[in-house]
């Protein structure tokens, strides 16, 4: 195949040069410069949906110091050419990601600010060997490239730079600040009463943002991006004419992510349409406004595979990009009874919460409807119907490769929460041959824990396995013995004993015993002992599962 993908690639020059497939997003310039008239715009979106590679397009259109025709020949932005005469490399532009700026405490982000606003001034320095510029600002302007520059002087940055630019091209400035939310996202998770990380970063941050975009003589206008939109209040205070989109808003809701037609474009393109139906069940179903999008990350990824094994099989590609913490706290949160719309969401269905897209991080877990406010903009949920526009909406899991983050999620809490002595208990009850005791903690565990896949037997197969996981035994599941494959067989080697488990659903309440019966004679039939050499004592337990209810029962010999 000619087609060609460059995952991972933010650079909107490197991109269009190397030839790399490109999903035209361009009008976005268009109609945010000619169809509004904002000072100041926010785009908040989830991670990986091309946010970036947004501004990075952005920068090389407006951008004086570039040359751009040829990049963007053939995109329909160059469709307006009254527009491109004036706007398309007529402007200088300040590009501010604040991406990098984190790590685990304030004095390790802090040195990573210094860093990339170092970065930026070597990468401007050119500019200003001739310029007029004053004086005082260059000296602040060499202290930051030195990265010895004083808090005040880092607080003022983005001005002093941007008067610099004005002097230096006497044009006002365009400022896109990429991922402002960086730096305080990864300060809240961090933060602790005794190192304040998270005051000081946002006061470091809002002095950064106030003194570029409120009140700012050099601005032309501002973009910036992020994950969430921090309160007005926190941040953007007193900054006029200032407008911000989130997953909520149906303006400029179709610049960032895939439509269904953008989707099918790059698959006849691959010469993959047969997998359109596997692509839209694992990667689409994110309402922003009240479009369906796809993960551009994903479809990119997949695709890029898919191009030398045609018969790849779709992966979770989003859930590296980020630790998905969010969710495990929320699942963690006893204050929270949570429980069941975890389990409506993971078993396909819907709940019906109070949104807010004005958040502050540091009050993000102080309500259960901030949390869920939360997922819905970084993507974890989205809107079940599109056309929903109240402040309560219906939510849901929006694709295959969420609910494994979901899943993956609720498995991780399970295990880590589940009591030592429980176990220790059960694993009692099982050596000593005890059904009842078994039945009894079995059930308790189901009860406190969440449940996945509608109740589906693999559900209560993943359970167990959770279940006897890191307790100091060899765990085998699903493997070869004999003439079947047991659903889970326990060693303890140091005592040479085993068990062997077959778990079976049970479509009714009354039938458990029936199951339990047939567990087990699938266990004696298949003869799943067989291979266990050199173990001398073997037991054999049917599982049977109802919902909630189980019933633990030995093989007797």
């Amino acid at each position: 195949m000619d087609f060609k993908v460059g995952v991972g690639k933010s650079d909107f020059e490197e991109l269009r040069k190397s030839g790399n497939y490109y999903v035209d997003k361009t009008e976005l310039i268009y109609e945010l410069v000619h169809d509004t008239d904002n000072e100041v715009t926010l785009f908040t979106r989830p991670r990986r949906f091309g946010k970036t590679l947004m501004m990075s397009m952005m920068e090389n259109f407006f951008s004086i110091r570039k040359n751009s025709e040829k990049i963007f020949k053939g995109l329909s932005i160059t469709e307006h050419e009254d527009f491109c005469r004036g706007w398309m490399n007529q402007y200088p532009v300040l590009f501010v990601s604040f991406k990098d700026v984190e790590a685990e405490d304030f004095d390790g982000a802090y040195k990573m600010l210094k860093t990339k606003l170092a970065d930026i001034c070597k990468n401007l320095a050119a500019i200003f060997t001739d310029a007029p510029v004053d004086r005082d600002d260059e000296a602040i302007f060499l202290n930051l490239k030195a990265k010895i520059a004083g808090e005040d002087d880092i607080k003022n940055s983005l001005k002093t730079i941007m008067r610099m630019m004005h002097a230096a091209y006497g044009k006002k400035v365009i400022l896109l600040i990429d991922e402002y939310d960086v730096p305080l996202s990864k300060a809240s998770e961090k933060d602790n009463e005794n190192n304040q990380y998270y005051s000081k970063m946002l006061d470091i941050i809002r002095c950064i943002m106030s003194t570029s975009v409120k009140d700012n003589e050099f601005l032309q206008f501002a973009v910036i991006t992020g994950c969430l939109r921090i309160a007005k209040e926190s941040i953007f205070t007193g900054t006029n004419n200032f407008v911000s989109y989130s997953v909520l808003d149906e303006e400029f809701s179709n610049y960032f992510g895939f439509s269904d037609y953008e989707v099918n474009t790059i698959l006849e393109a691959a010469e993959r349409t047969d997998k359109a139906d596997t692509i839209k069940q694992w990667y689409d179903g994110y309402v922003i406004g009240n479009s369906y999008v796809y993960c551009p990350w994903d479809v990119m990824n997949y695709l890029s595979v898919l191009k030398n094994r045609k018969d790849a099989k779709p992966k979770n590609y989003w859930k590296n990009t980020s630790h998905n913490g969010i969710l495990l706290t929320f699942v963690k949160r006893t204050d929270f009874d949570v429980a069941d719309k975890f389990e409506a969401l993971l078993n396909g269905g819907t709940i019906t919460q109070t949104i807010s897209d004005e958040l502050t991080y540091d009050t993000l877990h102080s309500s259960e409807d901030n949390l869920w406010s939360v997922l819905l903009m970084t993507g974890y949920i989205t809107k079940a119907d599109p056309d929903e526009d109240e402040d309560t909406v219906s939510l849901k899991i929006p694709n295959k490769e969420i609910s494994s983050i979901f899943e993956d999620a609720v498995v991780k809490y399970f295990n880590e929460s589940v009591n030592t002595e429980t176990i220790g208990n059960l694993m009692n009850a099982l050596w000593n041959c005890d059904e009842k005791r078994a039945t009894e903690i079995v059930s308790e565990l189901l009860w406190n824990t969440i449940s996945y896949n509608d109740y589906h037997e693999d559900y209560y197969h993943a359970f167990l396995a959770g279940v006897f996981v890191g307790r100091g035994y060899s765990i085998e599941s699903n493997k070869e013995k004999g003439l079947g494959r047991p659903d889970i067989i326990l060693k303890d080697r140091k005592n040479r004993r085993a068990i062997i488990i077959e778990a079976k659903k049970s479509d009714k309440l009354s039938d458990l015993e029936k199951y339990c019966d047939a567990a087990i004679k699938q266990i004696k039939d298949e003869n799943y002992a067989e291979g266990i050499a050199g173990y001398e004592k073997i037991l054999c337990y049917g599982v049977a599962f109802f919902k909630k209810q189980a019933n633990v029962k030995l093989l007797k010999v």
